[in-house]
């Protein structure tokens, strides 16, 4: 779009008593150019919006790239998972498969049949008499997602025993090889990793397994892209061809080329995901060598008959999981298998549903229509409907997502969906903002008008019938410096103010000194009539309370309480020192010895709180102060203001209501349903000791099933004993925490403070997983197989060490 300048205008002969300049009537005068000028800055930003919007698509960079793969997986997990083809099934090498070696190695003459599969790696021979049986049973293809690089370890004949079946029905047989990781700044390109040349030697056909890890680190496009990239790149850097010989197909062709199937003559780029992990029908691979689960699982083999089978691992032992649609996400957070990304590689090819990314310039031609159509329905709006300006740019965005989605479910095409959406919200936002700013401005002036003049009843009355104005009939925090409550107390400073009442530091004039002390406000929100007298005696009462509770150390004193103007006020000492919560605030963890001080300071306070009858219901890090005279600990705030406010609000409560008093986190259940007890400031002190502990806010941490923290795994080198401790303060069930602080200070008086760590725990880093699939670690120095015990999960770990070169291959032998 482009704009006219207005013409220069000579100046007019003015008098020497004239006070304004008149200017010609001109349609490009200054009257219609301060009305044209605000618009054409926001024309220039919202075009500004569409432009990046336009190059970002044409450019796509790599943070582009990520948005839409993102945008994609979400596409995928929207549409749910879908029925696979039924002819490709996974002979699975899980968990279960690697246990059974077990029985061989207890009865070797009762279970002769699992000899091959005693010990990891297994010995080729297996895998030469599953190919036998399943061919033989009617399989289609047998597809071995492993790389048999090494020679055997089990001698030559191993080698030659799997050549032997190969040779016999090599021509349905898919072996896997694998190109090394590119280096593509430095010109390096590897050679690919092929089975062993006796086995090359045979009619297998030789699958590459290696996939294309998007920035957003998933999987989403077809093995062949990688290949293609590796020619281009070759051909680039040494113009020869990145193969001597023929290119060797992906593992997915390969494996249709095996099963005698023709293969898509305009395939697209990406994978079709047909679910989460366990989509595609898993039979454990020991099932093929036993007889028994042979004949009665798998009907003597006729289970297989016209089927495509893979063979691959599964076991969590082997490492080789990846991040694609369907994994690793927050819906679904099981990653998916090497095997099984292949699998859904061999049914997107062998049903015909690749996705396919549009053209470029086919897309940047959408964009285009799609930013020109949103601004042109935007401009349909009112000037002065700027709400209604700001729903149709959201319709807008809606409408190019669902267009999306439609295409990408229905025509499996892939089209820019993330940055067209926010070219069309940027300007909306634009548009909106700049109206948004323009009212502020106007209500800022009206406000700045209204205060001045705040004192006249006109102005008060109007006030009052706006409801975002009501604080300026408000006596302000700056206005209180300096006022003396109850002819002693001069306010110095505001601390906070809130919904039940305002704190003040304040000096007490009349001992010697001025001593600063804390003031606490209670604020009266009830309508109730009665509503005074039942505060005059709620206070009093909890005056009463807080003057017995003062008289521990470590809990400030009260030293007035008093009304006011119709106003209740508490005065209580001031404790120099630092908040816990200061402490803790840049997520840094304390030493296990520091927090143990921490709770053996704190637990004969709570004690001490108890024996009165008086449950603190607000145990967190604001409410812990290191005092800075002698470093103990202090409790304060037992929120009597904010008790009293509470039950003052609803007029039929009871006086002992305590519905809504506490934190968030640090309140367990039964507090947030009202009925607290004593354990609950044992379990608010305990969820401020994992705090302490981990650096973690109560957030941040997970629960189990049952309700209970998972805190204990995040702390290096946990004392066993203060683990037990802290674990039993937290419990979901009240009934299973310690009764009383007495208690829970015995148990931890036994804990030697000297034993524990005086630093804070050093977070080991999270070792990455593979990002190749299809790769599983077969190292012939690890000749053993580990049974995992009865009850193991994901927390199990093997008793020996995996060395980092070996955690990512199913290489045998590499």
């Amino acid at each position: 779009m482009s704009s006219k300048s207005s013409p220069t205008h000579p100046a007019t002969d003015v008098g020497k008593a004239a006070t304004t300049v008149t200017l010609p009537r001109h349609p490009w005068g200054s009257q219609y150019w301060q009305k044209f000028r605000p618009k054409t800055w926001r024309q220039l930003l919202k075009w500004t919006c569409f432009s990046s919007a336009m190059l970002a698509t044409a450019l796509n960079p790599v943070p582009v790239q990520s948005i839409e793969r993102q945008v994609q997986t979400f596409f995928w997990e929207l549409r749910g998972p879908v029925s696979p083809p039924v002819d490709v099934v996974i002979l699975a090498i899980d968990d279960e498969s690697l246990s059974q070696g077990q029985h061989y190695l207890d009865e070797p003459e009762r279970y002769p049949e699992l000899g091959g599969i005693s010990a990891w790696p297994w010995q080729r021979q297996v895998y030469a008499q599953v190919i036998q049986k399943l061919i033989k049973s009617g399989a289609r293809a047998v597809a071995i997602d492993l790389v048999f690089s090494t020679p055997s370890a089990y001698g030559p004949g191993d080698d030659r025993a799997l050549a032997a079946a190969l040779q016999q029905y090599g021509d349905q047989v898919v072996l896997a090889a694998k190109l090394g990781d590119l280096d593509l700044r430095q010109g390096v390109l590897l050679q690919p990793t092929l089975p062993v040349s006796d086995l090359q030697d045979t009619a297998a056909h030789i699958g590459m397994i290696n996939f294309i890890v998007e920035p957003n680190g998933q999987i989403h496009r077809l093995s062949d892209e990688f290949l293609k990239i590796v020619e281009q790149a070759e051909q680039e850097l040494t113009g020869l061809p990145a193969f001597e010989e023929e290119r060797l197909p992906s593992f997915a062709e390969a494996t249709l080329q095996a099963a005698n199937l023709e293969l898509p003559r305009h395939p697209g780029d990406h994978i079709f995901f047909y679910g989460p992990t366990g989509t595609f029908e898993q039979i454990p691979f020991w099932y093929a060598l036993d007889d028994d689960s042979w004949s009665s699982q798998l009907d003597s083999g006729a289970f297989f008959k016209g089927k495509i089978v893979l063979i691959g691992s599964t076991a969590i032992l082997h490492r080789d999981f990846h991040s694609t649609p369907f994994s690793q996400t927050q819906r679904y957070p099981a990653a998916l298998s090497g095997v099984e990304i292949l699998a859904n590689t061999v049914a997107t090819l062998r049903s015909q549903q690749s996705v396919r990314q549009l053209p470029v310039w086919i897309g940047l031609g959408l964009v285009a229509l799609g930013l020109i159509a949103a601004s042109r329905v935007r401009a349909q709006a009112s000037s002065k409907q700027m709400l209604q300006q700001g729903l149709w740019i959201l319709s807008s965005a809606v409408f190019w997502g669902a267009l999306s989605y439609a295409l990408f479910i229905g025509g499996r095409w892939l089209m820019p969906t993330a940055v067209p959406i926010l070219g069309i919200v940027g300007a909306g936002t634009i548009d909106l903002g700049a109206t948004v700013v323009s009212e502020r401005l106007k209500k800022k002036n009206l406000r700045q008008t209204l205060a001045r003049y705040v004192t006249s009843p006109i102005v008060q009355e109007i006030i009052s019938q706006q409801d975002d104005m009501q604080d300026l009939l408000v006596v302000q925090p700056d206005a209180m410096a300096g006022k003396i409550l109850s002819d002693r107390y001069r306010i110095v400073e505001v601390l906070g103010a809130g919904g039940f009442g305002e704190t003040y530091l304040a000096e007490d004039t009349q001992r010697p000194g001025n001593p600063i002390c804390v003031v606490k406000q209670l604020k009266i929100v009830s309508d109730n009539p009665g509503a005074h007298r039942l505060a005059q005696r709620l206070f009093a009462a909890e005056a009463a309370t807080l003057e017995k509770l003062g008289e521990h150390d470590q809990i400030p004193r009260l030293l007035a309480y008093f009304e006011d103007n119709y106003a209740f006020y508490l005065v209580q000492e001031m404790i120099e020192g630092k908040l816990l919560r200061d402490r803790l605030s840049n997520y840094q963890p304390m030493s296990q010895r520091a927090v143990v001080r921490l709770m053996l300071d704190l637990l004969p306070v709570i004690q001490s709180v108890h024996e009165y009858g008086v449950i603190h219901r607000d145990i967190k890090p604001s409410n812990i102060i290191q005092r800075a005279s002698d470093r103990r600990y202090v409790l304060i705030d037992f929120g009597a203001v904010k008790q009293i406010s509470n039950q003052l609000t609803d007029t039929n409560a009871r006086v002992t209501a305590t519905v809504g008093i506490g934190t968030h986190g640090y309140m367990p259940s039964e507090q947030s349903a009202g009925l607290p007890n004593f354990s609950s400031d044992l379990y608010a002190l305990g969820i401020t000791c994992i705090e302490a502990l981990t650096g973690l806010p109560p957030h941040a941490l997970e629960r189990s099933d049952t309700g209970e923290i998972l805190w204990k795994h995040k702390i290096p080198l946990l004392q066993p004993d203060l683990a037990t401790i802290i674990g039993r303060l937290v419990r979901y069930d009240f009934n299973q925490r310690y009764p009383q602080a007495r208690i829970a200070y015995q148990a931890l008086s036994q804990i030697s403070l000297d034993a524990l760590p005086s630093e804070p725990p050093v977070r080991a880093p999270v070792r990455p997983t593979s990002d190749e699939p299809g790769v599983v670690n077969v190292d012939p120095s690890l000749d053993q197989t580990v049974l995992l015990p009865k009850g193991w999960g994901a927390d199990y770990q093997p008793t020996y060490s995996i060395s980092q070169g070996d955690t990512e291959a199913d290489v045998e032998g590499a």
